[in-house]
């Protein structure tokens, strides 16, 4: 079991660069940055969504995405609207040319788990799933502890 908990974090690492890669080939035709279609796939998942919020959940700086913003809104796919409650807060919405755009990028990403899971049991599957949930809850919990956000704070 040690040889098998020490690479887990190369592994994982290793699964998401080559789902980006392959991603990345499938959906060239479409003619978007990787960081375009992971902004515009994070704003469909969450509309009226904050610059920063986004900022966060790509793994980006603020500027660098606003900069991004900037584009998918001169592309015509993503509009900012102020917020009701800060003047200094953007959020953000996909505009109804994006739809299109958003069809192919989740089909993109649809066939390629299917085509990555081909081989593999669902029940293999479903166990998976749940131990690396678990990793990820206690991964959040250890992130918090370590930025200083201690359960007593977030209540």
């Amino acid at each position: 079991m040690q040889q098998n908990s020490a690479n887990i974090g190369y592994l994982v690492t290793d699964l998401g660069q080559l789902f980006r890669r392959v991603f990345d080939r499938r959906a060239a035709h479409l003619g978007l940055t990787r960081s375009q279609w992971r902004a515009l796939k994070r704003i469909h998942d969450e509309e009226g969504l904050t610059q920063t919020a986004l900022a966060e959940q790509i793994d980006m700086e603020p500027i660098a995405v606003g900069r991004l913003v900037d584009r998918l809104q001169k592309a015509g796919f993503v509009e900012r609207r102020s917020d009701a409650n800060d003047r200094r807060c953007w959020r953000l919405y996909l505009l109804p040319q994006s739809n299109q755009l958003m069809d192919a990028i989740l089909a993109v990403a649809s066939s390629l788990r299917e085509d990555s899971l081909t081989d593999i049991d669902p029940g293999e599957l479903d166990t998976t799933m749940k131990v690396l949930n678990r990793i990820r809850e206690t991964l959040i919990q250890l992130d918090r502890e370590s930025r200083g956000d201690s359960p007593a704070k977030q209540a």
